[in-house]
């Protein structure tokens, strides 16, 4: 089964192109303009074992907000895309991510119902030239394209870098979960017949 998807989105705020592969080696060719949001979608390729690409040309003299939050939707989009219609997959992805003094959990379930929700709070208003109000308007923006539950509970942590660093690495490892294939599970697991 080949599951890749190529997503492009051209607004007057951005021009996003992505690849993304769900079966890939964890690769990430990534480029938003943003340092540290770059090392946390590379952290997120890396730990999910997800092949990706993406590039965003952003109205980053504005701030990053635009940039984050469409890079969400692409990102969910192509996660969306790449699944197809889900047929023998986990569907539900748990994982607990420590990082030295930060631990963060996270769950999926790839539904088709959008929801988020994360307790997760930040002492600094920015993470070097990303803003960390961005993080939950990156997975909002995620959970709502891609059509899935996607809950944070952040259990302890005093340092921005890693408890942000933390939730990418947290959401890969339990979407990896999510997406696998599951040769026990005939065609999507739900009692409605479709996902």
């Amino acid at each position: 089964m080949n599951r890749i998807s190529e997503i492009s989105r051209n607004t007057a705020e951005t021009r996003i192109q992505a690849e993304l592969n769900l079966d890939g080696a964890g690769q990430g060719e990534i480029s938003t303009g943003i340092g540290f949001f770059d090392h946390m979608l590379r952290a997120f390729a890396k730990h999910g074992f997800f092949d990706l690409k993406l590039t965003c040309d952003g109205d980053l003299e504005v701030d990053g907000h635009h940039t984050v939050e469409d890079c969400g939707i692409v990102l969910g989009t192509a996660i969306k895309e790449a699944l197809g219609d889900k047929a023998g997959i986990r569907r539900y992805g748990f994982f607990l991510l420590p990082m030295d003094e930060a631990l963060v959990s996270c769950a999926v379930d790839l539904s088709g119902r959008p929801y988020y929700v994360s307790d997760a709070s930040f002492l600094s208003p920015a993470v070097g030239t990303f803003d960390t109000q961005l993080v939950n308007e990156f997975f909002y923006s995620v959970s709502y394209a891609a059509g899935m539950n996607l809950h944070f509970v952040c259990k302890r942590g005093s340092n921005d870098h890693h408890i942000i660093e933390a939730m990418f690495k947290a959401f890969a490892k339990a979407l990896d979960a999510a997406v696998t294939i599951d040769p026990r599970v005939q065609g999507v697991l739900s009692t409605k017949g479709s996902l």
